[in-house]
């Protein structure tokens, strides 16, 4: 039975799936179709490989940039570079300053902080989480990176906290043996401050990880194709957005041959639809599933995209 995609309500669509099956054209297409309603709109990319820019025809950077052509839709490619350059304009100054309060270090070991398990992935949430809560955008798209990086990021707010946990105790530790020498060594003032950073750290992933739960704001879109490896990828990312509190609110099954007109599109056309099959019986229940046809030609520029998001909101699946 044709399915449609349906985002009526939710502020933040995450565009999630293994590389290579049209997250990205997908994740253009609902963009386009929000910024087309009157929505403002931001579509971002955290792929380490993006392609946004190629996909609408224009440069993009890592700061929200107007999409010409496209009233209402701004667009931006992230690095993990930028993120933690980001982390480091925030919290760095508050860090060195309680850290060099009882230890003479350069300010390079902010730098070394950064590296902490988590932290890049934990402020690439928070900063995402932001764009959403700021009220310059009423949508945001989330084109992810890859399934295995979306996951990990997905994951390590639970691992973020449990390092915080420990450096609590490290730094309580390390306070406890200065106590000793308070007479001449006055770190009171700095041991509230540190703790409180950690503290409101701690508060910053639970609203992070609140916030992705929370299916009223929230949309998980995965991005499959009707190929072994796309199922098999598909059910991991399915078990783990699970098994972290997390939903799926469609899945769309890219590079259908929707007319086989040879024998090699036969041949393909009958495996696509045993695995068509498959990802039906385990998901169809729950989960709307979309077809979307194999395009001869790239999808590319803003009419090329229009088109492929006809098939996603208004004609249908096509299987």
């Amino acid at each position: 039975m044709a399915a449609t995609l349906t985002l009526d309500r939710q502020r933040l669509v995450m565009i999630g799936g293994k590389g290579g099956v049209g997250k990205t054209t997908t994740a253009a297409a609902i963009a386009l179709r929000y910024a087309s309603q009157g929505h403002r709109t931001l579509i971002l990319s955290s792929d380490p490989a993006p392609s946004l820019s190629d996909i609408f025809e224009t440069p993009l950077k890592d700061t929200p940039t107007p999409v010409p052509g496209i009233p209402g839709l701004s667009g931006m490619e992230i690095s993990s570079r930028e993120v933690l350059k980001r982390w480091k304009e925030r919290f760095g100054p508050e860090i060195y300053e309680v850290v060099s309060s009882f230890a003479k270090v350069d300010y390079d070991f902010v730098e070394y902080i950064g590296t902490a398990p988590g932290i890049e992935e934990e402020y690439m949430l928070n900063y995402i989480m932001e764009q959403v809560q700021s009220g310059a955008y009423d949508r945001v798209v989330w084109d992810t990176a890859p399934a295995g990086h979306t996951l990990r990021l997905l994951q390590l707010p639970g691992v973020f906290l449990d390092h915080l946990e420990a450096a609590t105790k490290f730094y309580m530790n390390l306070y406890s043996t200065f106590d000793k020498l308070k007479a001449s060594v006055k770190l009171q003032g700095g041991k509230r401050t540190l703790l409180e950073i950690i503290a409101g750290w701690r508060e910053l992933s639970r609203q992070v990880i609140n916030f992705i739960r929370d299916p009223e704001n929230v949309a998980n879109l995965l991005v499959t194709i009707p190929e072994a490896l796309g199922v098999r990828q598909t059910e991991r990312i399915v078990r783990e957005l699970e098994e972290n509190g997390l939903s799926v609110h469609a899945m769309v099954v890219n590079y259908v041959i929707a007319n086989a007109d040879c024998d090699f599109h036969r041949r393909r056309q009958a495996m696509q639809r045993r695995y068509w099959k498959i990802l039906k019986e385990r998901y169809g229940r729950k989960i709307p599933l979309i077809a979307t046809p194999l395009s001869a030609e790239e999808i590319k520029g803003v009419a090329q995209i229009r088109r492929f998001g006809e098939i996603l909101f208004m004609n249908g699946s096509v299987w």
